[in-house]
């Protein structure tokens, strides 16, 4: 395999620069990749790396010649792994003409214009933001799949945690950065070596979000005005735990049309499951309170039916239905703050505690997975085990 060594070349007139290259080996070939890195033979270190003592901006400048390596060495893994004979030209070809090369943020780019032509709109923009993310991390430029190591992503990992995100925000850009990775394997572009395995990519259960079932009476006891913003969001929370938790997109994207013979049948926009909810008279009793001949939706949220304006709404709606929901969240009297998620925990936490099986929650949700579901359940109060232990000792002990 072709090797690679950082070296210096000093001026020949005293008291100038010298400049940095990089010496490429392969199969007794030699060739040098001169940069236009210039320091002085004193900011030049005897371990082949710049002196941290003389150069102000050592970091900037060492960084750079780290991310020349990586990218040299990932070129080289990536004709390794071709199976084909290449000579130290086919490196040199490789490295100063991008366009011969897939990069990661090329393909990250391609993936999320794919995503906007098939309206997975939100799926789109959180790859963005990670794209943007990553780039930064990368400083930008070119980086091909193969120099997507452990180590790299190892220190990716330490830069997210640098910025002070914590274990769910870390994972969500892993989780991103990894199905991209696990594209590029598929289409045969990288070998799969794993490098995300050992960097935390699951989903930390995080405060108790479910309130209980005599919460969710007394907010819809609440005396609100109908008509208002408030009562909207009242009557949307309530709908949504009468519907098995039914999520505020697929509330806001609901139309008319998916309701009929008594059933409201809906594709669930994150996963694209189908499900169906028999109506009982509590959800009617709401659908009827907002029916409106003029619009195709079912509820007042979302005006237009084109698709970037109606994801446009919809972003601004969550917000304003997150704010009203605090706003509620004041009236009711136990301390407990809720949130668009709320409603769809405490749907999955009371039925958990009416003993219905998780595998029929799990299908009531619309999760392919019965572990997602577990996140969704609270833990037992201790209340309820301290109850339960009591029992048990009672019928041992008396």
């Amino acid at each position: 395999m072709a090797t690679i060594k950082v070296k210096f070349r000093p001026s020949s007139i005293e008291g100038r620069t010298g400049v940095i290259f990089y010496q490429v080996t392969h199969r007794r070939a030699t060739q040098q990749i001169t940069t236009n890195i210039r320091i002085t033979h004193e900011e030049w270190g005897s371990d082949n790396k710049i002196n941290s003592s003389c150069v102000a901006h050592r970091e900037k400048i060492q960084n750079r010649i780290d991310k020349d390596i990586i990218l040299l060495k990932g070129i080289i893994k990536d004709l390794e792994y071709s199976g084909v004979a290449y000579t130290v030209n086919d490196i040199i070809e490789r490295y100063k003409n991008p366009q011969n090369h897939t990069w990661v943020l090329d393909f990250m780019q391609k993936q999320i214009q794919l995503m906007y032509k098939a309206n997975r709109l939100g799926t789109a923009r959180n790859y963005e933001k990670t794209m943007k993310n990553f780039a930064e991390f990368i400083g930008g430029g070119y980086l091909p799949f193969s120099a997507m190591t452990e180590q790299l992503v190892t220190d990716y990992n330490a830069f997210l945690v640098q910025r002070g995100l914590v274990r769910n925000s870390i994972s969500f850009y892993m989780r991103i950065m990894r199905a991209i990775y696990n594209k590029a394997v598929r289409q045969k572009l990288v070998e799969q070596t794993h490098p995300f395995a050992d960097v935390y990519t699951g989903i930390d259960r995080t405060r108790k979000r479910a309130i209980s079932e005599a919460l969710i009476s007394q907010l819809y006891k609440l005396p609100l005005t109908n008509g208002t913003s408030i009562a909207l969001a009242r009557d949307i929370f309530i709908f949504s735990y009468c519907t098995r938790g039914m999520a505020f997109v697929d509330i806001a994207y609901l139309k008319k049309k998916n309701i009929q013979n008594g059933i409201i049948s809906y594709s669930r926009r994150k996963t694209g499951q189908l499900l169906q909810v028999r109506i009982e008279p509590s959800i009617q009793q709401i659908i009827d309170r907002y029916a409106s001949a003029l619009s195709p939706y079912v509820f007042p949220i979302l005006t237009s039916t084109d698709t970037a304006q109606s994801y446009n709404e919809y972003q601004v709606a969550i917000n304003k239905y997150n704010r009203q929901l605090k706003r509620l969240s004041m009236m009711l009297p136990m301390s407990c703050m809720l949130t668009s998620y709320t409603s769809r925990h405490s749907w999955a936490t009371a039925a958990r505690n009416h003993n219905i099986p998780i595998t029929i929650i799990s299908q009531g949700m619309g999760h392919t997975s019965e572990k997602t579901t577990q996140i969704y359940l609270t833990m037992l109060e201790n209340s309820v085990i301290d109850d339960a232990n009591q029992g048990l000792i009672k019928s041992v002990i008396g």
